[in-house]
């Protein structure tokens, strides 16, 4: 292991060089450290990955964690929730593993405010297959399973992610890191289903570093309790054309999420059938 009190641990990092997971990695940490100084101990949290470059990033915490199959870090994280209410939940997925076979799940998580936290490391590339498009990849993209560019649009996940009824929604940009660092943690703590759209770049097949630099800017956040704001905010910018992109928490509510004391009582009732059963045997 190495330093940082042991929360990351020693495993080779095979990431690609500037691959924008490292500021993710290194945006988690941060907030981990700091949500610990301030009463919330490491063993309350549990990191669950998908399948794709993010995932491993399971491997370099020393941390609870659950490696998800593709799509479905979500359906395990409410398990996990469910099963203790108690535990700060965290998932990460990549675009193609969340936004594509994982949609429903999305949709239907921020339906129901499960309170869990879901970090999409977006870098519109399926980038652990060298380079197919994902629902987030621009008209016209040219990859491996298009090579004569992409001939449809892409998804506006914030857009869908309101009307879905989530609690928290908010985008991210890992080149403004002290902005992504309060946007996790702001995340992590609220009572409810939270997201963050992170975008990153993916340095071998889609490396879009000064287009981003370019457009990027940091959206003023003293309306986002308000929704109609939040919708005219998604639509400033639609993963597709040149326009300005703002980062940012786009809205905030709070809501009754999945009854959690209902839950522990179910689990409780479940345990004690199961106790009495076994007894019987």
């Amino acid at each position: 292991m190495t330093s940082d009190d042991a929360l990351v641990t020693s495993a080779q990092n095979t990431w690609c060089p500037g691959c924008g997971n490292f500021a993710i990695q290194h945006a988690i940490k941060f907030v981990i450290q700091e949500l610990e100084t301030e009463g919330i101990p490491r063993d309350h949290m549990v990191l669950v990955s998908g399948i794709g470059c993010h995932a491993k990033i399971a491997d370099y915490f020393q941390i609870n964690s659950f490696y998800s199959l593709h799509g479905r870090t979500i359906p395990v994280a409410t398990g996990i929730k469910m099963a203790n209410p108690d535990l700060k939940v965290i998932c990460f997925a990549g675009d193609g593993d969340l936004y594509a076979e994982g949609l429903d799940h999305l949709i239907h998580a921020a339906k129901r405010n499960i309170d869990i936290t879901v970090i999409c490391h977006n870098n519109r590339v399926y980038g652990l297959t060298t380079g197919q498009y994902t629902p987030t990849s621009p008209y016209g993209y040219r990859g491996k399973s298009t090579p004569a560019g992409l001939h449809e649009y892409p998804i506006n996940i914030i857009e869908l992610l309101l009307g879905a009824g989530a609690t928290f929604v908010s985008r991210g940009y890992t080149r403004h890191l002290p902005h992504l660092k309060r946007i996790f943690k702001e995340a992590i703590l609220h009572q409810g289903f939270a997201h963050v759209d992170v975008l990153q770049i993916c340095a071998t097949y889609f490396n879009l570093t000064t287009w981003y630099d370019e457009r990027v800017y940091e959206t003023n956040e003293s309306n986002s309790t308000l929704f109609e704001f939040a919708c005219r905010t998604a639509n400033l910018w639609n993963y597709n054309d040149d326009s300005k992109i703002p980062i940012g928490i786009f809205f905030q509510t709070k809501k009754p999420s999945l009854p959690e004391k209902k839950i522990r009582k179910e689990v409780d009732r479940a345990h004690l059938i199961r106790t009495i059963l076994e007894r019987s045997i």
